[in-house]
């Protein structure tokens, strides 16, 4: 058993060392030969991956593939570009907000990462014809039914942060939309990363744009980070600008304006809200990181923003660990951390609250872990956000109503009404 552990140990590190190796061609992190060529590589399959994106957005304009439409308000949250825009809270703060006004919100997730059927389980349901398992419920609205390893960890935490809104998760969200207005009643679906989910297309997109880091190097994956092309900003109803820290980008603003004349932008940042102890849940105020000796670890795409929350905090960060996004962490791993932290002098332990529900419940740090939960404010086009809301939940005449078609593709771009 030890041997197939230390291959296991072995194959892992392996994989990790060439993720990271290509995450750091894809953001130019590296310089020689060896780079260059493999950046080449990339960008060849890049133009392969641009051609299919296009395709398959022209067939859904021509109406060649079509979407499926469930007789209720969709609304889309997503992005341009793989990595971390800060789309959870977002779609958090939208839902809570329709919620609150009266709305039976259902939240779609597919679940990245969440454990789904073992392959000869599908591959007994297709030789038999069997039914497809039905989408999983998160939560009804009002009880959790399933941890973070079955429903995934941003599902789970949306559950977690949203009472009185259901969560379903299937990589089939039109399959899924059916099942939450058919079986929760739900009037008003959140798509979450649904951007290039064009089966179910949304009445209203809501676009993130990173202002850190908003299209990287502006290639397509696998040579960049973008999952369509930068003129796909046309079809965004409003453009929420995270990571804001409140000073204009024209740059930024004439890129999106040449593409996008008509959409309202929001600008708004990620602040932290309070710092959550792991053990006993317990909330505790900011203040215990001023002048702490923190280590700290998280498996997000964007670590940095991470590790700069906790210096701005007043945190002297004597170590720190990094895993790839999603990451769900085992025993021995958190015990290698904790021994190197406790021998760099660190009183205490830091994470985000995405990576806390991917760590066992009952795991027993060392020295006190805490997790940083975030909360999102709108520095400007406040007054936009509360109209979108607004004129969802209560459309004053015909015009106000969400049109039942939204533009795809090379269509124009939609109007400031959502």
């Amino acid at each position: 058993m030890e041997i197939i552990s230390d291959i296991r140990k072995k194959l892992s590190r392996a994989g990790e060392a060439f993720v990271n190796y290509t995450a750091d061609v894809i953001y130019d992190r590296r310089d020689g030969l060896g780079a260059s060529v493999y950046g080449a590589f990339l960008k060849v399959l890049s133009y392969i991956f641009s051609g299919i994106v296009r395709l398959r957005h022209a067939l859904y304009a021509k109406r060649i593939l079509r979407d499926a439409p469930l007789g209720c308000l969709v609304v889309v949250v997503g992005n341009l570009t793989v990595g971390g825009t800060g789309k959870t809270p977002i779609v958090e703060k939208f839902a809570r907000s329709l919620a609150e006004r009266g709305r039976k919100v259902a939240v779609l997730s597919r679940g990245y990462k969440s454990k789904s059927d073992r392959p000869v389980e599908r591959f007994i349901r297709w030789i038999t014809h069997g039914e497809p398992p039905k989408p999983k419920v998160v939560s009804d609205g009002k009880n959790i039914l399933l941890d973070s390893e079955l429903a995934g960890d941003e599902p789970y935490m949306l559950a977690r942060n949203l009472p009185g809104v259901c969560v379903v998760v299937d990589k089939n969200r039109v399959r899924a939309g059916h099942y939450a207005v058919s079986e929760l009643g739900a009037d008003t679906l959140v798509l979450d990363d649904g951007f290039q989910y064009l089966p179910l297309h949304g009445q209203l997109q809501l676009l993130l744009v990173d202002k850190t880091n908003p299209f990287g190097n502006l290639s397509l994956l696998p040579r960049g980070i973008l999952r369509e092309p930068v003129s796909h900003l046309k079809r965004a109803s409003y453009i929420f600008l995270t990571k804001s820290d409140g000073k204009k980008d024209p740059e930024l603003e004439r890129l999106i304006r040449k593409y996008n004349p008509a959409a309202e932008m929001i600008e708004c940042t990620h602040k932290p809200d309070c710092a959550v102890n792991f053990e006993g849940g317990d909330r505790e105020e900011l203040s215990i990181f001023r002048g702490a000796k923190v280590a700290c670890f998280c498996a997000i795409a964007a670590p940095e923003s991470f590790e700069s929350l906790l210096r701005q905090l007043g945190a002297n960060i004597v170590y720190r660990k990094r895993f790839l996004d999603h990451h769900r962490f085992e025993d021995f791993e958190l015990d290698a951390f904790f021994k190197k932290a406790k021998a760099a002098g660190a009183d205490i332990a830091a994470t985000t609250e995405k990576d806390a529900v991917r760590i066992r419940q009952n795991y027993k740090s060392p020295i006190p872990l805490f997790y940083l939960k975030l909360k999102i404010e709108i520095l400007s086009g406040v007054d936009d956000f509360e109209s979108a809301v607004e004129k969802i939940c209560f459309p004053k005449r015909k015009s106000d109503e969400i049109p039942s078609e939204a533009p795809i593709g090379d269509e124009p771009p939609p109007t400031r009404n959502p």
